[in-house]
């Protein structure tokens, strides 16, 4: 019986040494820290995707941009003249109907140049920048660490 009694004590102090509450913090410690390295990783393979993204709208935004330049001032020129002609019957000197023209032209394109900026950024503020698959795993681990901690 005496035996038995020392076995049985022998064990469950055995069993507290590797469970220990310093043994359970570090492994605790050692868990967190696994878990936010991979939350860290998740974090940069998606703000990897959310770059990218905006690097192809950037891109387009700037080949828009230099189309519409381009044809800004072909057409600008084009159309000036034409516009110009409307201005024929006011009395003041060629030139001045000439720079009517260019103003008039110069306006549409700038109104749709706007537009087509306005366009990709509104494209662009849909695919956001806030890493929402990493917040929402971040925030179920934030759950099952106060269910760990209170249980």
């Amino acid at each position: 019986m005496v035996d038995r009694n020392r076995q049985s004590q022998a064990l469950t102090s055995s069993a507290d040494n590797s469970d220990s509450l310093p043994s359970l913090v570090e492994r605790l410690l050692d868990d967190v820290a696994q878990l936010f390295d991979q939350k860290l990783a998740l974090l940069k393979i998606e703000l990897k995707e959310d770059l990218a993204a905006y690097v192809r709208g950037g891109i387009v935004m700037i080949a828009a941009g230099l189309v519409a330049a381009v044809g800004f001032a072909l057409a600008n020129i084009a159309l000036a003249f034409a516009v110009s002609t409307f201005f024929a019957n006011l009395q003041i000197s060629q030139p001045a109907r000439y720079a009517l023209g260019f103003a008039v032209t110069g306006a549409g394109y700038l109104v749709i140049g706007t537009i087509a900026i306005l366009i990709t950024r509104g494209r662009l503020a849909k695919v956001g920048i806030v890493p929402r698959r990493t917040l929402n795993e971040l925030e179920k681990d934030k759950e099952w660490l106060q269910k760990e901690i209170e249980g």
